[in-house]
């Protein structure tokens, strides 16, 4: 009973043992056969998925616009711009105008302190009545020095030459030249006088300081009661702009850029102020002299503008686009077709585990490229019945994202090569 109840359990445990191994061996055959799946598909994906092209991404040239600019940044600037400044040393009495006031030529800006000035004018009109009075004197001097040379000459004539003596005559005759002398002298002191008394004047007249030309104040720097020294250099009151209806755009033009710039040439600009307008402008001159910031060599250039609504105010920064060339109807073909080159690649032997095993990078084929004249020769490769071909083109002008086909035996609606589809390998 014993011995059959053992033997019972025995039979039971293998049967339970027999089936678990049983599972086990179908799972782990399940999974290989996954796992061969997947290498499989793995392996034969990059060959289903390029065999519409052969494996190349292409684009289409086409027949389109070419609007190539240049990128500049610089600030605005009245198109005349003054500093005023006095010539004269004193203190401010009084300031006529402040900032925004809108100013005509001739306009009083500021006076200074007139006391001395005045008093300097009027000393200087008394040493000119005092100057001619002397003229006057010395007239009158020469007068009678003339009369009594006159009256000795007629003595002599009378009496033969007896009366008056040699030496009278001689006498009267140095009086007149001296009396004479002394008149010029005389006159030469009151011009002089003149001349001071003028110079004062004009001081006085200076003292009164005047706008120069019609315009706007930017900056005031003086007050009243401020001493105005201008000794060593002539301190600056006030800025005025002339007209801030035109104003001038600075920019700084990247030496690289610099050729394609020219007088005449439309851009637009915009302002930090007014995000997202668009003002217009025109190239006025584009400077000669480099200028080098951090190592970066620029030519300032300057556009006009137009600012009739006044918003755009003296030093705003703006961010200029100049337009280079405005090209219609050209073939274009996008720059990713200009770098691309094809690569050689040797077929793997020795079946699927070959395949696995690292292999030598493919080589890439050389591409000529030429340059004459300003145009450049290039090779574009283009597909053709699944395959790559190269074509020889001339290549023109470019926006960054598209190039000029000038010349060469690419037509349009041709697929031009820009690259390889990515493989999962």
């Amino acid at each position: 009973m014993n011995d059959d109840s053992t033997s019972s359990q025995q039979l039971l445990r293998a049967i339970s043992t027999s089936s678990g191994n049983s599972k086990r061996n179908r799972v782990l055959m399940i999974t290989l056969i996954a796992v061969a799946i997947t290498l499989l598909g793995w392996w034969l994906w990059p060959k289903s998925n390029g065999a519409g092209n052969g494996g190349y991404l292409t684009e289409e040239a086409a027949l389109g616009d070419l609007s190539v600019t240049v990128s500049a940044t610089g600030n605005l600037y009245p198109t005349n711009q003054v500093d005023v400044g006095s010539e004269l040393s004193g203190i401010v009495e009084s300031v006529l105008v402040d900032e925004n006031d809108l100013v005509k030529r001739g306009q009083i800006l500021v006076r200074l302190d007139l006391s001395k000035l005045n008093d300097q004018v009027v000393k200087s009109q008394a040493a000119v009545l005092a100057a001619q009075a002397q003229v006057a004197q010395m007239q009158a001097t020469v007068k009678e020095s003339r009369a009594s040379l006159a009256r000795l000459r007629q003595v002599a004539i009378l009496t033969g030459g007896k009366v008056p003596s040699r030496s009278e005559l001689e006498a009267a005759e140095a009086a007149a030249s001296r009396a004479e002398a002394n008149e010029a002298n005389a006159r030469a002191a009151a011009a002089q006088a003149s001349a001071t008394l003028r110079s004062d004047q004009t001081n006085l007249s200076k003292a009164t300081i005047r706008s120069p030309i019609d315009g706007i104040v930017l900056t005031r720097k003086i007050e009243p009661g401020q001493t105005v020294a201008a000794s060593l250099q002539a301190p600056v009151l006030f800025t005025i702009a002339e007209d801030l209806a035109r104003m001038q755009l600075q920019v700084d033009v990247d030496e690289a850029d610099v050729s394609q710039v020219k007088n005449g040439q439309t851009a637009y600009f915009m302002v930090d102020a007014w995000p997202g307008r668009k003002y217009p402008a025109e190239i006025a001159r584009v400077g000669f002299g480099a200028q080098t910031t951090d190592g970066v060599v620029t030519y300032k250039t300057l556009l006009n503008v137009s600012n009739a609504d006044l918003s755009l105010r003296p030093g705003m920064t703006a961010t200029a686009e100049i337009s280079t060339a405005n090209l219609h109807d050209v073939l274009l073909v996008p720059n990713a077709a200009l770098r691309f080159t094809p690569t050689t690649k040797s077929a793997p032997s020795g079946g699927f585990v070959a395949s696995m095993l690292p292999r030598r990078p493919p080589q890439a084929k050389q591409v000529k490229e030429t340059s004459s004249a300003g145009s450049t020769t290039r090779t574009l490769w283009v597909l053709q019945d699944k395959k790559s071909a190269p074509v020889e083109v001339t290549v023109g002008l470019t926006d960054g994202r598209h190039t000029q086909i000038v010349s060469g035996e690419l037509q349009a609606s041709a697929r031009v090569i820009i690259g390889m589809q990515k493989s999962a390998k």
